[in-house]
């Protein structure tokens, strides 16, 4: 996982804080934990059955999930989703993952061009055709991986739809739309200020421009 406040990856290792709460569903527990980047605080709780954990952990510190600030070369009508997928991480992986999960597929129509019945099939045509960065593509075919399309095809053929998810699989969906963005917006849009700001320096030097 990656920390909160810092957002360096470290061992997902929790303490369980005294005392317990119990209703007749169970017990509460409440965990914390400290980063060893940054030395900062975790805090969460958990319900318990017996010895089998009911629920993933909820955060209560801190309470949103610190990813770094979209680019403003992101499109709205693809930022708006990334934020409200990251604002109910912690609520709901669930919901979560299903955002992601259209985000990615409304990344791969719109800016790779490929149109298939389900999004499985879309990156798979993305992968075969060399679209994308061996980086990105490793964590596409994770995307597919870790969400176990074959054995949950929902996931693919309705990638909105709310599932299931495996631990991590929301996360690393966040972090595949990040590489996406980055790859389709963010890095086009920092070349063409470049090319600009270069062309705006021949012209003033009566040279020019680079075509």
């Amino acid at each position: 996982m990656k920390c909160r406040h810092c957002l360096i990856e470290f061992h997902d290792y929790w303490n369980v804080s005294q005392p317990f709460l119990r209703d007749k569903e169970g017990h509460f527990i409440l965990l914390h934990t400290t980063c060893p980047a940054c030395d900062r605080l975790h805090v969460a709780y958990s319900r318990q059955q017996g010895n089998l954990q009911a629920i993933p952990k909820v955060f209560l510190y801190p309470r949103a999930v610190s990813r770094e600030p979209l680019d403003r070369a992101v499109p709205p009508e693809f930022a708006s989703d990334y934020v409200e997928a990251c604002n109910v991480l912690d609520i709901s992986p669930k919901a979560s993952a299903a955002l992601s999960r259209r985000i990615m597929q409304h990344v791969l129509r719109e800016c790779a061009k490929v149109k298939a019945p389900n999004l499985d099939q879309e990156i798979q045509k993305v992968l075969d055709g060399n679209m994308v960065p061996g980086h990105i593509a490793e964590s596409l075919d994770a995307v597919r991986t870790i969400g176990n399309f074959a054995a949950h095809p929902i996931k693919s053929t309705s990638s909105g739809e709310v599932v299931d998810v495996e631990p991590g699989e929301a996360e690393w969906n966040l972090d595949t739309v990040e590489a996406l963005f980055d790859f389709y917006f963010v890095q086009p849009a920092k070349t063409k200020a470049k090319r600009d700001a270069l062309n705006k320096k021949l012209t003033d030097a009566g040279k020019p421009a680079l075509k």
